[in-house]
């Protein structure tokens, strides 16, 4: 096998680290899932559940395969009404950034994503792969190949740059103090 990972799955724990932070008071999160895509969904909650039991959060799984699913999940929240929101690193869940950003926004719930276009369209925050970094690493992997190389010896290639960007107009909306310590730490900070 060869190829390049872009770590998604695997910072779970990292991105539950950083909500705690952002949110200490966090003890139910609500975890949304797409069941479709199980490899990933196992892999997100076997790195999830020993850092929640660690930090003492509860965690809430929700699952989504549809912009309904979607909405149905937010009706649970909504009557559940859990401390925050953990989106899970699925294609699908990606796709509908904006619908989730919204939800949550609508339901006053600190949410954290794996990719920084969700800080971008209103989420509170992301953590995960530079994107950008990891396509450049996709390119120089091709170009190996195209010179020759073999695919069999190249080895696979992880994502090496990450970034936390946080969305400072979402967190005054929800009226969180962002700590000075993820302040430092973020990559980007959206006024």
């Amino acid at each position: 096998m060869t190829g390049v990972n872009f770590l998604s799955a695997e910072l779970a724990a990292k991105r539950l680290e950083l909500l705690r932070e952002m949110v200490p008071k966090a003890r139910r999160v609500a975890v949304l899932v797409n069941p479709a895509d199980a490899r990933r969904t196992e892999v997100t909650l076997q790195d999830l559940e020993p850092a929640a039991r660690t930090m003492g959060v509860q965690m809430q799984v929700l699952n989504a395969n549809t912009a309904n699913e979607i909405d149905a999940a937010f009706e649970t929240i909504s009557r559940e009404q859990p401390d925050a929101l953990f989106v899970a690193p699925t294609p699908f869940l990606s796709v509908r950034l904006v619908q989730l950003a919204q939800l949550a926004a609508f339901h006053r719930l600190p949410s954290t994503h794996y990719v920084r276009e969700y800080a971008e369209a209103g989420g509170l925050m992301s953590y995960g792969s530079d994107i950008g970094d990891t396509y450049r690493q996709v390119g120089v992997y091709a170009g190996r190949i195209l010179k020759g190389a073999k695919t069999a010896d190249l080895p696979v290639v992880q994502s090496s740059k990450f970034e936390l960007v946080i969305n400072a107009r979402t967190a005054r909306m929800l009226g969180i103090t962002v700590p000075d310590k993820l302040l430092v730490a973020a990559d980007e900070v959206i006024e």
